[in-house]
């Protein structure tokens, strides 16, 4: 499965159970202007990240640069009063549009859609909620998941209710209001019923209602047509080159997506939600609430909740986040309320790792060891395969996998491996994804990718062995046992529920250490496991079997481990091709 479509959001908000690998020693003589400006250079001489970056602390901005170039053509570099396109940070201000609209009595945010958009189907729109649709709870399809959608509709112009016909009458994923599901229909729909209240373009309430208000002369709806002074041209990844990113009809993303801002401008925006300038405190209230589960925090309205790293310690700090992501750019928004700490990262490359350079920027902000960049080695394996062909494309990924100049990382490895599958180079693809999958076996993801490119060669039999061992890993993968029942396997052997006595669940319960400082605590409601680390929201655990546990929220497994005598001794915490085992107390 696609690696953007399948996580497009527990990475931007999930907080790993523990940050490992490896460690840099901090030059504490170094400012930390010195040391930010040393790390993301190192990020963009990697071609990892190109872009603007602003750091506030106590509310008060102690960084901002650009590094790289707004136009590669032209040579003119970012800066920090670029505009780049935000993304799914444009949900944040549709949120604010809409408890908006609630304060002057225009809406109910548990008022049916169909109150507000009479023509919406009836058989959804009478069950699915404003506050639905604020939270990804609603059901609706994610219409950027479609298949063929990139390819075949995003460069099509549409009205706001030209596209909502595109998925209002597909059946709903799950009863409105039982799950999480991130859903750009929701936010685009969002968009469509602010104009229908309000009599308003979409974009003349962000204008009259936001940028106005704030100042913010540098924010807007991005329109292809515009000519729009001092915006970052969007670039994408090419094994170690840039190549213009695809197009897109801005008006696809809509409310979900289609603003373009500045750092200094999502600096005011940071600033003024500090107050009530926009919103009274019983809705800012109801804007960052903790309303439904997500990944390892909660979703408000745009807004995620949880913690992030500081630095690769094992300490954290409660934060409020959104990351974007959008032809050409990624982006990130995190927000430290505790002391009023900001990190603003804009990139027109696509790609970047923006959730590592915050982590290491924390870790700088509050004098802790924080991870440096490495060299890609999917980017420059991907390389060697157009310039010199698979097999000497194989001797150098074998020279450098290993070598401590080089990050070998299965997220880059899979999307390198749909890059190749996408330009129809299927035989590379299903050796690139064999490879991640020996690399990393106990993930889940690597087998399900390899697993849809073994399915695109025609090779049915050893996807149906690939897939079965994906839902094996991980039980919850939904889109393994999807195409399992599609190519006519019977998966009930797959999904089938495991009990666990309640003596040996009980067993099981206690303190684990699994490092100084950061314990595992393992509890249970009922027959529901249940385990929290340091600094972490609690997290339900399910059984494989009697002593195997895995997450739903984040891909990880736990193995309670006895030892000779048959009392538990320890836990074995296996995430991220990592294990780690943690000393009962």
């Amino acid at each position: 499965m696609k690696q953007q479509l399948k996580h497009q959001y527990l990475r931007s908000n999930a907080l790993m159970f523990l940050a490992l690998l490896f460690f840099i020693n901090v030059s504490f003589g170094q400012s930390k202007q010195e040391q930010i400006t040393k790390l993301i250079e190192t990020y963009t001489e990697y071609k990892t990240f190109n872009g603007s970056v602003l750091v506030a602390e106590q509310g008060k901005v102690i960084y901002k640069k650009g590094f790289g170039f707004a136009n590669m053509e032209w040579d003119i570099p970012n800066a920090p009063n670029t505009k780049h396109r935000l993304g799914s940070i444009t949900k944040q201000f549709t949120g604010m549009l809409i408890l908006q609209l609630v304060e002057a009595g225009k809406m109910d945010l548990q008022a049916p859609i169909t109150k507000y958009l009479p023509d919406y189907p009836k058989a959804n729109g009478d069950i699915i909620t404003i506050h639905h649709l604020l939270t990804h709870t609603s059901g609706i399809p994610n219409y950027t998941a479609f298949p063929g959608f990139f390819k075949n509709d995003s460069r099509d112009p549409y009205t706001p209710t030209e596209f909502v016909k595109t998925f209002s009458s597909m059946d709903l994923e799950f009863t409105p209001g039982d799950r999480f599901n991130y859903s750009n229909s929701a936010y685009f729909l969002l968009g469509a019923l602010i104009e229908k209240v309000s009599g308003k373009s979409y974009e003349q309430m962000l204008q009259e209602n936001i940028f106005t208000p704030l100042n913010m002369k540098n924010s807007g709806f991005d329109n292809h047509a515009t000519i729009l002074k001092n915006r970052a041209t969007g670039y994408q990844k090419e094994g170690e080159a840039f190549v213009n990113s695809n197009y897109l009809d801005m008006s696809i993303p809509y409310a979900a997506g289609s603003l373009y801002s500045t750092v200094e401008d999502l600096y005011l925006w940071d600033q003024a939600l500090y107050t009530n300038k926009l919103l009274s405190e019983k809705s800012m209230d109801l804007f960052f609430g903790n309303h439904i589960k997500a990944g390892s925090g909660y979703y408000g309205y745009g807004w995620f909740m949880g913690s992030e790293p500081i630095g690769n310690t094992e300490e954290s700090i409660a934060t409020i986040n959104h990351g974007g992501g959008i032809n050409g750019f990624n982006t990130l928004i995190t927000r430290a309320l505790s002391d009023k700490s900001l990190i603003v990262l804009l990139n027109n490359t696509g790609g970047a790792p923006l959730n590592d350079m915050a982590e290491a920027i924390r870790g700088i902000m509050y004098g802790k060891s924080y991870d440096f960049p490495k060299k890609s080695v999917a980017n420059a394996f991907y390389d060697k395969i157009l310039a010199k062909g698979m097999d000497k494309a194989l001797i150098h990924y074998n020279t450098i996998k290993l070598s401590s100049d080089y990050d070998l990382v299965e997220s880059d490895m899979n999307s390198m491996g749909y890059k190749l599958l996408q330009s129809e180079k299927v035989d590379e693809a299903i050796t690139v994804f064999k490879l991640n999958v020996d690399a990393f076996p106990e993930s889940f993801n690597a087998y399900d990718s390899y697993a849809e490119a073994l399915m695109n060669s025609g090779n049915k039999e050893q996807a149906v062995v690939n897939y079965k061992k994906s839902v094996e890993i991980n039980p919850n993968n939904k889109n393994g046992i999807d195409f399992l029942k599609t190519l006519g396997v019977d998966v009930s052997n797959l999904v089938k529920e495991v009990v666990v006595a309640d003596a040996i669940l009980q067993s099981y319960l206690g303190k684990y250490e699994l490092a100084p400082t950061f314990i595992l605590t393992v509890t249970k409601d009922g027959n529901q496991l249940k385990a929290q680390a340091t600094g972490q929201p609690v997290f339900d655990v399910f059984p494989k079997s009697e002593n195997v546990f895995y997450l739903k929220v984040v891909t990880a497994q736990l193995t309670f481990n006895k030892n000779e005598s048959g009392a538990i001794e320890s836990v074995t915490l296996l995430q991220g091709g990592n294990e780690i085992v943690g000393k009962k107390m």
